[in-house]
């Protein structure tokens, strides 16, 4: 293992913590998270299936664009 990886270990932690804080503490504004109108949800009987597909779309946008962010400076 080298230095670099260790950075980028403590950076993912960091950033899960500051996510846990965000949920914790705002869970009733981010109710409609997995509930946007293009995921997928079915339910017959016991069967119960559900597919977020419109929130992995904004999820993956949004890591793309704190991504580019990150690379440029």
């Amino acid at each position: 293992m080298n230095p670099e990886t260790g950075k980028w270990l403590i950076g993912l932690g960091v950033l899960i913590v500051i996510l846990g804080a965000i949920i914790y503490f705002f869970h009733d504004l981010l109710h409609w998270i997995g509930r946007l109108p293009g995921d997928v949800r079915l339910t017959r009987g016991n069967f119960r299936f559900y597919f977020p597909l419109a929130t992995l779309i904004l999820v993956s946008l949004l890591l793309n664009i704190i991504l580019r962010i990150f690379r440029k400076s």
